[in-house]
């Protein structure tokens, strides 16, 4: 009665202008957005993974880190390759994964050739 049927068209094979990169020029977007997504988004948070898996193997003995969770401590033994042991206060000594470390406050300096006792004298 008031609704007419509606019959679809034919369509073209490609469409006008494009010739025969039809089924290319409808992924260009998706491709681009891929690209953005990945030189945004995935690429600078591998980068931060690779920092700080470095940092935490790089990790030893007098470092002074902050934990995953606030705590703050200096490593006072390597345990393991997944784990170190941090003091947090005098004589109470915790055993935190690594993974968990996320911040080195302070690095120790590498331990030199000569005794301390001539460094000092040195420097007089």
């Amino acid at each position: 009665m008031f609704i007419s049927e509606a019959f679809a068209q034919a369509a073209d094979a490609a469409p006008a202008g494009l010739g025969g990169l039809g089924g290319l020029a409808q992924f260009a977007p998706l491709v681009l957005i891929f690209v953005v997504f990945y030189f945004l988004l995935i690429r600078p948070q591998q980068k931060k993974m690779k920092a700080h898996r470095e940092m935490v193997q790089a990790l030893k003995r007098g470092d002074r880190v902050v934990t995953s969770g606030g705590i703050v401590g200096t490593v006072t033994k390597v345990v393991s390759d997944s784990e170190v042991q941090i003091e947090i206060a005098e004589n109470v000594r915790v055993r935190v994964v690594r993974s968990s470390i996320t911040d080195i406050v302070a690095k120790t300096e590498p331990a030199s050739n000569g005794n301390a006792k001539e460094e000092a004298a040195k420097g007089e």
